[in-house]
């Protein structure tokens, strides 16, 4: 299996000097981030635009227009992204000057490598103080939004649930009666629309049993878990499935240490997102499930469930965890979200992106039992 690559860092250089962009983007480089250059204000906006940056790095003097100008314009493109201007003068005016442009720094050319550096990896923690900030309020929003729908859901699948047990009761009644009729007569055309009728009625009591679950989690007792144990089951028990199907299953398990959970639960989110792989795959797919340590130190046992399928559209990856949303023809869209509970109740986390086969990975991140 190929590992999926971190992806590096853009910066973006906006220099009409050619010689001094290229030893720029040497030495940053070299550090591990991903070098783009404009020579114009135009060309900058342009990349802006199109790919993006996380840092640009902006002279004062364009040939077509300044510094201190452009970069409002290029915070205004790529909102999460830092701006450190350059100029060949420390003056208190262009200090004054990057503050109003909405710069986090600037540097004096020429700039010694080091210092480069640092300015760079400062501006980076800007950019990765903004990720976080984005990701902590999209999951209060969530935690709101679960909290709210959960008491609805309460109390609406009790109501639910009464008329269809007294359905389902006086069907089986029906069926009896049925049964008793001469076998050569109307019984079998009387018998076909029951059937149908019990299917849906058990869809529904499915549907309900999520509501249920999704409302009013049980308690949650943690014990030490064994990962490969909990994924043969898993697989254990879709590989019938999958066959059945011609969807291939790979196992890719990777020793790693305990983890501090319920068995049960943890084979539930596990069985959810592997059946969910398998049913989106056409004859020919493949599902692969992977534990890996994330570091030989690292506090977290990830859990990989890969598939080449379409995967899910990135606009969309932010949203499926979310309650009753689902791209599915049928079902309650309760589903991942009620595995985005457990594997919070885990003290884990759940992210959707693309497999390196280009189909989709959903990343299980638990923690160690030690």
């Amino acid at each position: 299996m190929t590992p999926q690559t971190p992806r590096r860092p853009r910066l973006l250089i906006v220099d009409d000097n050619g010689d001094l962009v290229d030893n720029l983007r040497e030495i940053l480089e070299d550090a591990g981030y991903h070098v783009t250059g404009a020579a114009s204000c135009a060309a900058a906006l342009d990349v802006a635009g199109t790919e993006g940056f996380d840092v640009a790095l902006v002279d004062l003097r364009l040939p077509d227009g300044d510094g201190t100008a452009l970069a409002p314009q290029l915070k205004e493109a790529s909102p999460d992204g830092e701006v450190v201007l350059l100029t060949g003068f420390a003056t208190l005016e262009s200090a004054m000057a990057a503050v109003r442009a909405g710069a986090c720094a600037y540097l004096v050319k020429p700039c010694a490598t080091q210092e480069l550096l640092v300015t760079v990896e400062q501006a980076m923690r800007q950019v990765r103080l903004h990720a976080e900030k984005h990701e902590l309020a999209r999951r209060a929003q969530t935690a709101e939004k679960l909290a709210a729908i959960g008491t609805m859901t309460a109390g609406l699948s009790h109501e639910i649930r009464n008329p269809l047990n007294a359905a389902a009761l006086q069907l089986t009644v029906l069926e009896r009666r049925i049964h008793k009729l001469p076998a050569e007569g109307q019984q079998p055309a009387l018998l076909e629309p029951l059937s149908l009728v019990r299917d849906e009625i058990r869809r529904l009591d499915h549907i309900l049993e999520d509501f249920l679950q999704f409302a009013r989690p049980r308690e949650f007792v943690a014990h030490t878990v064994d990962v490969e144990t909990v994924l043969k089951k898993v697989l254990d028990l879709v590989e019938g499935q999958a066959e059945r199907r011609g969807v291939q299953v790979i196992r890719d398990f990777q020793p790693v240490p305990p983890v501090r959970g319920d068995e049960e639960r943890l084979r539930q989110v596990v069985m959810n997102l592997a059946l969910n792989a398998v049913e989106a795959l056409p004859p020919g797919g493949f599902v692969r499930l992977t534990s890996v340590l994330e570091a030989p130190d690292g506090a977290d046992v990830l859990i990989h469930v890969d598939d080449n399928g379409p995967g899910i559209p990135a606009e969309l990856r932010e949203r499926i965890f979310e309650p009753f949303f689902t791209t599915k023809a049928a079902g309650s869209g309760l589903g991942l979200s009620i595995v985005h509970a457990i594997v919070t109740q885990h003290g884990g986390t759940i992210s959707a992106g693309e497999s390196p086969e280009g189909g989709a990975r959903f990343t299980l991140a638990l923690p160690r039992a030690d």
